[in-house]
């Protein structure tokens, strides 16, 4: 694994421009995955409205889940361009961009004519639209945790990954909250005749507001060093991340495994598997949700601050062994028939589910400044398409085979791989940031 010397590895004090920094970056961070996510929230409402009115309900949601999906598979695209042009001209001018292609489709998708107004070019443009977002998350993501890793003192990394991930997730309640706010705060008819724009209006007027804010924020010292030091990338970092750092890609490859079961299994999926498999009501189910929603962003500032405190490797060793855990007890209480305790077992998993606010700091470790942000945007981008994607029919084809313990068995095995990277990182250490 690479050494590496920068401005930001001097052991000087947190200090308040970087608290702005990192404020700025997680509430950018934070608005921008509200933006990403606030689709799925109302699929059913967007199928129906932009899809031929003869369409059958359920194609119509599966359509608009396609156009979801489409906004995954922009991802690794976005990511690896956006990084490309991070390691040549800086990190904070894709910072700033990935902001701004995120705003600009979230607000066009508020004012969009519906497929009674504009026909067929009405999903063709949705999907467009969807398909820039996915761009802008592709390249945020990565992005961010490398910005924010190379502003902060050496000895608070831990601290600003895991806050910045927390300020991603917090995106996501922000967005589960809102969408639940608005199906009890209006009939279907009111929702389908034009409020479900609100969400996609004000993330759109938010989103510009984190472009503004960002202006206000630095190129990172590792950066500037390196470009006052002429020693930047040349022609295509990516081909240099492939042909000299395979051993980091792997290792990235495999935590952001384990960071998509966590988020994807844990947090997304599972109050629609308990409403399925195990009686559970939608009501008690997703108030559990965001409930455990909450304690990963809780989860992710312990977890982060314990990289820091007890190194990545100890951290993650913890976190992974206690994701299994409790993701068993929680889905083996289910399945006796027991929910008594569902909320307060949900609730632990989701914390244990911070573990997510670990592996940016092992990520950002792994690689050299002048190939970082394309190794990492690489490695994490094209894991999370193959393993985001794949999730979900996996614990379907797993549920049928192993029966309803099967999403517990396929996070089990998430944490293994987790538990084996933190032994190797115990006993062959990450240079230092």
């Amino acid at each position: 694994m690479p050494t590496t010397t920068a401005t930001s590895t001097t052991t000087r004090p947190f200090d308040r421009q970087d608290a702005k920094t990192l404020l700025l970056s997680a509430l950018g961070g934070a608005l921008e995955f509200y933006d990403f996510i606030v689709f799925v929230f109302f699929a059913k409402v967007l199928g129906a409205l932009f899809f031929p009115p003869d369409t059958a309900p359920w194609l119509a949601q599966l359509q608009a889940y396609g156009i979801f999906a489409a906004g995954y598979l922009a991802r690794p695209l976005g990511g690896i361009v956006m990084a490309h042009f991070g390691d040549l001209l800086g990190r904070k001018r894709m910072f700033t961009l990935s902001v701004f292609l995120m705003s600009v489709p979230t607000l066009l998708i508020g004012l969009l004519p519906t497929y009674a107004q504009l026909g067929l070019f009405a999903p063709l443009l949705l999907l467009a639209l969807r398909v820039v977002q996915g761009i802008a998350v592709g390249g945020e993501v990565p992005g961010a945790w490398v910005f924010v890793s190379e502003h902060v003192p050496r000895r608070h990394v831990g601290f600003a990954c895991g806050s910045l991930t927390a300020g991603l997730t917090m995106g996501i309640l922000i967005g589960s909250l809102l969408a639940s706010w608005i199906n009890s705060a209006y009939t279907p008819e009111q929702i389908h005749d034009g409020i479900w724009r609100m969400p996609f209006l004000i993330g759109g007027v938010f989103g510009f507001i984190a472009v503004y804010l960002r202006r206000w924020l630095h190129e990172t010292p590792v950066f500037a060093e390196m470009r006052e030091r002429r020693q930047l990338a040349q022609g295509y970092p990516v081909r240099e991340v492939l042909a000299r750092h395979r051993p980091a890609v792997l290792l990235s490859m495999l935590v952001t495994w384990m960071l998509t079961a966590a988020i994807v299994v844990v947090i997304l999926l599972t109050p629609t598997l308990v409403q399925t498999f195990f009686a559970v009501p939608a009501r008690l189910a997703f108030h559990a949700s965001s409930i455990a929603t909450a304690c990963l962003i809780t989860g992710c500032l312990v977890f982060g601050w314990g990289v820091d405190r007890f190194g990545a490797a100890r951290s993650l060793l913890v976190a992974a062994g206690g994701l299994l855990v409790s993701t068993y007890v929680l889905y083996l209480s289910l399945a006796s028939g027991d929910t008594r305790h569902f909320i307060v077992l949900y609730a632990i998993a989701g914390f244990f589910a911070g573990v997510s606010g670990i592996v940016p700091s092992i990520m950002v470790a792994a690689f050299p400044p002048v190939v970082r942000f394309s190794g990492l945007s690489f490695s994490y981008n094209i894991a999370y398409a193959i393993f985001g994607g794949l999730t979900p029919p996996l614990v379907g084809w797993f549920t049928a085979s192993w029966g309803v313990i099967a999403p517990a068995h396929y996070v089990a095995l998430t944490c293994v791989i987790g538990i084996v990277v933190a032994l190797y990182l115990i006993k062959r250490p990450l240079p230092a940031m």
